[in-house]
């Protein structure tokens, strides 16, 4: 229940507070929620970009060598919770415009905390994924990420994770995007 309070010809809306239910019985009051943000049963569709880096340049870091080995590039994903904390990712993305449409497609499990009624949700992700382009190969891949909800339906992303190919050297890669959650 929402109480108006008029003062010097402004109305003023004073915190919702508990109300009784039809069985006599004090309920809370329902909307706007916080802990409603990351829910059960929850889709989401990514859009996001990325940056990767070659494990000679994590290893020598540089301002010059994140500058000139840095490829970028552009993604979609899609991701189903069965529980607040527990989903499934897949995603797609390209980091060039000459080669392959897509250059890595993979999918992951998703581990997220939402931290009370914050918005933000630290995860962590592990799976795997096929590399299309440059050196076809499959690869593993484990990072972690933060998440921030302005509302339950949609939210920014950071994430960044470990690459291990099969046939070529580690790698690193990073997202930055947008979600919006269904």
């Amino acid at each position: 229940m929402i109480h108006k309070l008029m003062m010097g010809g402004t109305l003023l809306l004073l915190a919702a507070t508990p109300a009784w239910a039809a069985d006599n019985t004090l309920t809370a009051p329902t909307g706007n929620n916080l802990d409603d943000l990351y829910r059960t049963g929850e889709f989401s569709a990514d859009g996001f970009g990325t940056a990767s880096i070659g494990k000679y340049t994590l290893d020598h870091l540089s301002g010059a060598r994140i500058y000139n080995h840095t490829r970028l590039g552009a993604g979609l994903g899609a991701n189903y919770f069965f529980t607040r904390y527990v989903g499934l990712g897949a995603e797609a993305y390209s980091e060039n415009g000459p080669g392959a449409w897509v250059d890595s497609a993979s999918a992951n499990l998703i581990l997220r905390y939402p931290l009370g009624d914050s918005g933000f949700a630290p995860y962590a992700l592990g799976g795997g994924g096929y590399r299309f382009d440059d050196v076809s190969a499959a690869f593993g891949q484990g990072g972690v990420g933060m998440e921030y909800r302005f509302t339950p339906h949609w939210g920014v992303f950071l994430d960044a994770r470990a690459v291990v190919p099969a046939e070529t050297r580690l790698y690193g890669l990073a997202r930055l995007g947008v979600r919006f959650a269904f």
